[in-house]
C-alpha cells in the first residue's frame, strides 16, 4: 500500500486528490460559517440579535442562503462578453482555493511543502487582481469597470508595502519556505516569553494587518464596492452562483490571510507556551484558534472604522506604508548584521 500511494504515479495523483479534499471540505465550511460569524459578532455590536432563525441560534442560515443562491437566475447582461463574465468569478475563486496549497497547518502538513512558500503566495495573490479587471471590463457597465480599476489600483499600492513585510520577515528566518518560518518562531525569550515575530517586528505587523485588510476590500477599505458612489463595484451585473462565487472568494482570502498573518507573525500551529497543558493540544487547533482571533480583529475593524476616502486609501499606501516598511526593512538588516543575528551565518 505505502509503494502505491509513495511510488507509483496514479498512487501520487490519488493522495494529492485526498489532501486536496481534506484541506477544502473544511476550508468552504470555514468560509460559510464565517459569513455568519460576521452577521453575528456585527450583530452583537450594534445590539442586534443577527441571524436567529433558521435552526438553532440561526446555524443553518449559510446553508438556506446557498439554497438561495443556487436557485436564482444567472442573468448575463446582452452587451457583455460572455466567456469572461463567466469565467471572472471562476478565477477569483479559484485562485482563493489555490493558495492554500502551500499552507502548512500543522508541522508536515502541507499539500506542497515548496521551498519558495512565499513566493508561490505573493504570486497568486497578485493574479487576484486579474478576476476582478475582468468581471469589471467583461460586465460592459461604467459602473463596474470604474471599481475593477479602483480595487486593482487598491491591491497593486498595498502588495508593495507587503512585499516588504515579508522580506523583513524572511530576513529573520533565511528561508522562503513557510514551515521554517514557523520552525524559526519555536524558541523562547527570558525562558517564558514565545519568540513570535510579532513582538520584534511589531509595527510591520500592525502594517501587515492594515495591507491583508486592503488586499481583501474590506471595510475600511472597501472602496471598490462604495454603495453611495458606484452602486457595489465590479460585481454590481452579477447575480446568483455567479456572485456567490465573488463572495465565497472574498471570505476564503480573509481566512488565508488570516493564515498568512498566523505564520508570518503568530508562530503558526505552536502554543503559546510550550509547557503542559498548552503542548497536549495539537497544532492544528493553535493555528484554526489563531486564525479565529484575527478573523475577529477583520470583523470588529468593520463594525469600527467608517469607509476611506479613496485619495485617504492611497496616501496611506504610499506616502505611510511604503516609507515605513521600507526603513523598518533596513533597520531589521542592519541589526541582523550588526549583531550577528543572521539565521544562515
Amino acid at each position: 500500500m505505502y509503494h502505491f500511494f509513495f511510488e507509483t504515479d496514479i498512487g501520487i495523483v490519488i493522495l494529492t486528490f485526498a489532501e486536496a479534499l481534506a484541506l477544502l471540505v473544511p476550508l468552504l465550511m470555514a468560509v460559510a460559517y464565517l459569513t455568519y460569524a460576521e452577521r453575528k459578532v456585527l450583530a452583537a455590536m450594534q445590539l442586534r440579535k443577527g441571524p436567529n432563525v433558521v435552526g438553532w441560534f440561526g446555524l443553518l442560515q449559510p446553508f438556506a442562503d446557498a439554497l438561495k443562491m443556487m436557485m436564482k437566475e444567472t442573468i448575463i447582461p446582452a452587451g457583455s462578453n460572455r466567456f469572461l463574465f463567466l469565467m471572472a468569478p471562476m478565477l477569483t475563486f479559484s485562485l482563493a482555493m489555490l493558495a492554500w496549497a502551500v499552507i502548512p497547518v500543522q508541522d508536515g502538513w502541507a499539500i506542497a511543502n515548496i521551498n519558495v512558500g512565499i513566493l508561490y503566495l505573493f504570486a497568486i495573490s497578485s493574479l487576484g487582481v486579474y478576476g476582478i479587471i475582468i468581471a469589471g471590463w467583461a460586465s460592459n457597465s461604467k459602473y463596474a469597470f470604474l471599481g475593477a480599476m479602483r480595487s486593482a489600483a487598491q491591491m497593486v499600492s498595498y502588495e508593495v508595502s507587503m512585499g516588504f513585510v515579508l522580506v523583513s520577515v524572511l530576513l529573520c528566518v533565511g528561508s522562503l519556505n513557510l514551515t521554517d518560518i514557523v520552525r524559526a518562531q519555536a524558541h523562547l525569550w527570558f525562558g517564558f516569553i514565545p519568540a513570535w515575530f510579532c513582538l520584534p517586528l511589531f509595527p510591520m505587523f500592525i502594517v501587515f494587518f492594515i495591507s491583508t485588510l486592503a488586499e481583501t476590500n474590506r471595510a475600511p477599505f472597501d472602496l471598490p464596492e462604495g454603495e453611495s458612489e458606484i452602486v457595489a463595484g465590479f460585481f454590481v451585473e452579477y447575480s446568483a452562483m455567479s456572485f456567490a462565487l465573488f463572495f465565497l472568494g472574498e471570505y476564503a482570502n480573509m481566512i488565508l490571510m488570516s493564515a498568512m498573518t498566523t505564520i508570518l507573525f503568530l508562530g503558526g500551529w505552536l502554543p503559546p507556551f510550550a509547557v503542559e497543558p498548552f503542548t497536549w493540544i495539537p497544532g492544528v487547533i493553535w493555528f484554526v484558534l489563531k486564525i479565529c482571533f484575527v478573523l475577529f480583529f477583520f470583523l470588529w475593524v468593520r463594525a469600527t472604522f467608517p469607509r476611506y476616502r479613496y485619495d485617504q486609501l492611497m496616501r496611506l499606501g504610499w506616502k505611510v506604508f511604503l516609507p515605513l516598511s521600507l526603513l523598518w526593512l533596513v533597520v531589521t538588516a542592519g541589526a541582523l548584521m550588526a549583531f550577528g543575528w543572521l539565521p544562515n551565518a
